[in-house]
């Protein structure tokens, strides 16, 4: 891995921060993909040597093959894309605009299907490569106030299997986590303010607890790398068995 390039789109902050350290640690040159310049360029000082900032808006459709490409001729190569930009909104469902559930399918379904098929166009220049998209819990089960959300996050998933199938044939593995609850700042303050969901989040959890970013981390670099050589379309839930906790 250590000669190896790789894309993780929101790798600014929580989840994708996490994966993102986890590539440079291990020595892959990683492009951090995020919105806000601030925010993406000091977490790459963090990250170290390995990260390279790109400032961009994963909304912008047109823009990403621009994107894309100005990556691939700096590199000449790139191996891995992990699909982990994307937004949420809690609202009831009566609630919802048209237009607020389109800003949650663009982010979060349009822009990983553009980034990905011009990531594709490339890998398949080059011999490869791995793609692994972020799911949720909220495409496993029924969830309230989170339709856009939780529609966006069953499209990734049925994208996933429908990709491996149609590249597989280029030697390109797709593959996908669905994480459960994970230990972030954003995730504790949404559990703090809601003691019943706290509760219910626990209770369902067998392992009883939250786990960590690096969780999350170390399943996405594991199909990243050649001991995941025989695996593609599959969903992987890192949940300490939420999804089929009773």
């Amino acid at each position: 891995m250590d000669k190896k390039v790789a894309i993780v789109t929101g790798g600014n902050s929580g989840l994708g921060f996490a994966t993102a350290k986890k590539f440079c640690d291990e020595g892959t040159k990683t492009y951090i993909i995020g919105r806000t310049k601030e925010r993406t360029e000091e977490a790459c000082e963090q990250l170290g040597k390995n990260a390279v900032p790109v400032i961009f808006d994963l909304t912008n459709l047109e823009g990403i093959p621009q994107m894309v490409e100005a990556i691939f001729k700096a590199e000449g190569h790139i191996d891995v894309l992990v699909n982990n930009a994307g937004i949420n909104m809690k609202k009831e469902f009566i609630d919802v605009t048209d237009s607020e559930f389109e800003q949650i399918l663009r982010t979060n379904v349009f822009s990983v299907f553009a980034i990905s098929r011009e990531v594709v166009k490339k890998m398949k220049e080059t011999g490869g490569g791995n793609i692994v998209n972020i799911s949720s819990m909220a495409a496993q089960y029924g969830m309230p106030k989170v339709i856009a959300y939780s529609a966006s996050k069953t499209a990734i998933e049925g994208m996933t299997r429908a990709m491996a199938v149609d590249l597989a044939q280029y030697n390109i593995r797709v593959n996908c986590i669905a994480p459960g609850f994970i230990k972030t700042k954003m995730t504790a303050k949404a559990l703090d303010s809601d003691p019943p969901r706290k509760e219910k989040v626990f209770s369902r959890t067998p392992m009883g607890k939250m786990g960590m970013p690096e969780d999350i981390a170390d399943a996405v670099y594991f199909f990243a790398s050649e001991q995941a050589k025989f695996v593609t379309g599959t969903v992987l839930p890192v949940d300490g068995g939420n999804s089929i906790g009773f």
